[in-house]
């Protein structure tokens, strides 16, 4: 495994980091725990130290599968990010969509980043990860009924207060990012990005390198898309939001397939998976420190952290820019 920093922080986070989010059911058509937790444990084993999770994820669930699997491993020898900022248990903040939990319950989620929401998280988090630190406390969401400096100040206090190391953000703009710059130093922005969703390049990317701020990928396999695995007629379960998706459409799906079978021998020079070759493209790219992905059970887990052992020269990620740009 690799290991990158993470901002100017002292965090050093592996370059593959596992993504907890489908592990947690919540909007996935549901997960198996056990399966879950032998898929943590796979990916420890296979050099992978660095577990991304959140509450909203099972609201609750994922965090507690995560403290289940890494119990028995040396609190310093893994790192735990987690978020907060969206909230089922209150009304509060700015509304943000309807939803069903595991047990097909309806509930409202809303944004909600207020200095003692905050705070709140911060306490429930640790007792959930069963915990008295967390490595990277980021907001999930921006909430637009609190003011940016507000939430930062929270987590400065946080980070004076030892219950966090790094504070970080998710999906935040290159505006919102000057914004929280001005009460607090960020360690990292996690975004989406893949090879089909490259926005953050434009603007994000050239701030975080001049910033020396990390770039937290997540969904870089595009939610499944682009494991070559989804085909057209693809059935979705039952609370899978990718169904109706724009990159879930029979159109999308035939694309992108098009464009997976122009890196088949690529990925088959190299003895990887299509899977394997896009994640290592990804942290291969400008700006970006890591890369999360998602596994489901112990093999898949394993097969990610192993695309870490892909090498690809300049000129082949030129040859797979030049595929990509096809597509777009």
């Amino acid at each position: 495994m690799e290991y990158r920093q993470l901002g100017e922080t002292d965090l050093q986070l592996s370059a593959i980091t596992f993504g907890a989010w489908a592990i947690g059911g919540w909007m996935w058509g549901g997960a198996d725990r056990k399966e879950a937790v032998k898929a943590i444990q796979a990916s420890y084993a296979a050099g992978v130290t660095s577990i991304d999770t959140a509450p909203a994820y099972g609201q609750g669930l994922s965090e507690e599968i995560v403290a289940e699997a890494i119990q028995g491993i040396p609190r310093d020898k893994v790192q735990l990010l987690t978020k907060f900022g969206l909230r089922w248990d209150v009304q509060e903040g700015e509304f943000f969509f309807k939803s069903k939990d595991n047990a097909g319950n309806d509930f409202d989620m809303y944004k909600l980043a207020s200095k003692a929401g905050v705070i709140k998280e911060c306490e429930d988090c640790l007792r959930r990860l069963k915990t008295d630190y967390i490595d990277l406390f980021q907001i999930h969401w921006a909430d637009g009924t609190t003011p940016i400096s507000e939430t930062m100040e929270a987590l400065a206090l946080l980070q004076q207060q030892g219950k966090i190391r790094a504070a970080g953000v998710c999906n935040y703009s290159l505006a919102q990012m000057k914004e929280a710059a001005q009460t607090i130093s960020l360690a990292s922005d996690q975004v989406p990005y893949s090879m089909v969703l490259r926005d953050v390049e434009k603007e994000l990317v050239p701030y975080m390198l001049e910033e020396k701020k990390s770039i937290i990928a997540y969904s870089p396999l595009q939610r499944g898309l682009l494991t070559g695995k989804i085909k057209p007629g693809y059935q979705f379960g039952e609370g899978d939001t990718r169904e109706g998706n724009r990159f879930y459409t029979e159109e999308s799906i035939v694309k992108v397939n098009t464009f997976l079978d122009t890196l088949k021998p690529l990925a088959a020079s190299k003895q990887a998976s299509l899977s394997q070759l896009v994640i290592r493209w990804t942290i291969e790219q400008r700006g970006i420190t890591v890369a999360l992905v998602g596994a489901r059970n112990a093999e898949q887990a394993i097969q990610n952290a192993q695309a870490i052992d892909v090498k690809l020269s300049k000129e082949e990620i030129a040859f797979i820019n030049q595929q990509i740009a096809t597509l777009l």
